[in-house]
């Protein structure tokens, strides 16, 4: 084990996890860029900012229900509205993106399987849609190691770079709601 994983490992709060995952090279511009990402497909970057908002407007409830019990009541209705239709949308986008699949994952970064090797440091543009909330993210991401495996595939590890503080947020709570529901079906199972 390297000493960035287990560096990696000491920092943040690692699970297994099945995600629709989907990557690209960045070109060496691109990879320099500090400019955000943006993805060609429409309904990714709609359900993407549609879980940005909601992370971003958290705040803003909290005084209103402190001032005005229904009201707060009728914006969470209205949020749950617009939740199931972002898991439509996610719905659609799992068939330009892919089926879900296994990963390890962070709000550090993810390791996957992958029929290809990468080069370590190669600049990666990925797209992540979270299961079941089905959150969807555009993260910039860099190939920390590459190991072959024994089934022919290979094992890539990867960093996350320059994710906002509600992409970072993002990431937590889903770590956290999986980490939770994990142990929950482990005392179930015993």
């Amino acid at each position: 084990m390297s000493n960035q994983d287990v560096d990696d490992r000491r920092e943040y709060y690692r699970i297994e996890d099945m995600i629709a995952l989907d990557f690209s090279p960045l070109s060496e511009a691109e990879a320099l860029s500090s400019d955000p990402l943006h993805d060609n497909s429409p309904l990714f970057n709609l359900l993407s900012d549609l879980n940005l908002m909601d992370i971003e407007s958290q705040h803003l409830l909290r005084p209103i229900s402190e001032r005005d019990r229904t009201l707060a009541s009728y914006l969470k209705v209205m949020n749950k509205r617009i939740e199931l239709l972002g898991q439509a949308l996610a719905q659609s986008l799992l068939r330009d993106i892919g089926e879900p699949r296994g990963v390890s994952i962070s709000e550090g970064g993810i390791n996957l399987s992958h029929d290809q090797a990468l080069a370590e440091g190669t600049c990666l543009a990925m797209r992540l849609v979270l299961m079941p909330e089905a959150l969807g993210l555009l993260v910039r991401a860099r190939v920390v190691h590459c190991r072959a495996g024994a089934d022919g595939r290979f094992d890539i590890g990867t960093e996350f770079e320059n994710l906002t503080e509600a992409q970072r947020q993002l990431l937590a709570r889903h770590i956290l709601q999986r980490q939770a529901q994990q142990r929950r079906q482990a005392r179930g199972e015993e």
